[in-house]
């Protein structure tokens, strides 16, 4: 446990860690979202965005108002933020997770300034929050394939059907 609470870091200590694993020559891969159940989506997904170990995989977690603020519905999150970021934490493919409030992940991005943005493929033509920052300092925006039908939004659906 002591590792994955260790991986759960503010904007500003990321930011210093960060500077280290650039002069190591890393590349910093940022992704965002809920991640309120964890799903094998969700795992595929992330082990796609890590693809190796040049690569210091940071994930922006949605605080609980922050989901709450998004069309969730009521109900969500379901699983509190804490627990949530401990969750992601614990995979092996994520290096550290950032906790943040606002409804898009940008004011994150333009502090942590990442290599490479990643998104689901299903953003493909859609603005994806933060992309313009990536690009200005050299950056590139990755899309990975989206696993169709696997969703938390599904899962409590499906919760929903069986009671």
């Amino acid at each position: 446990m002591k590792k994955s609470v260790s991986k759960v870091i503010s904007a500003g200590s990321l930011r210093k860690k960060l500077t280290v694993y650039r002069r190591q020559k890393k590349t910093i891969v940022f992704t965002n979202g809920c991640f309120d159940i964890l799903h094998w989506g969700h795992v595929s997904y992330l082990e796609s965005a890590k693809k190796n170990d040049t690569r210091v995989l940071v994930i922006g977690l949605n605080s609980d108002a922050s989901v709450r603020s998004l069309d969730k519905g009521k109900e969500r999150p379901i699983v509190p933020q804490r627990e949530r970021a401990l969750l992601l934490a614990a995979l092996a493919c994520v290096d550290h997770v950032v906790i943040f409030n606002g409804s898009t992940p940008y004011k994150l991005i333009k502090t942590l300034v990442p290599d490479v943005l990643i998104k689901g493929a299903d953003w493909k033509g859609k603005e994806v929050a933060g992309a313009d920052v990536v690009k200005a300092n050299g950056g590139k925006v990755e899309f990975i394939k989206y696993i169709d039908g696997l969703s938390t939004t599904n899962i409590v659906e499906k919760i929903r059907r069986i009671c």
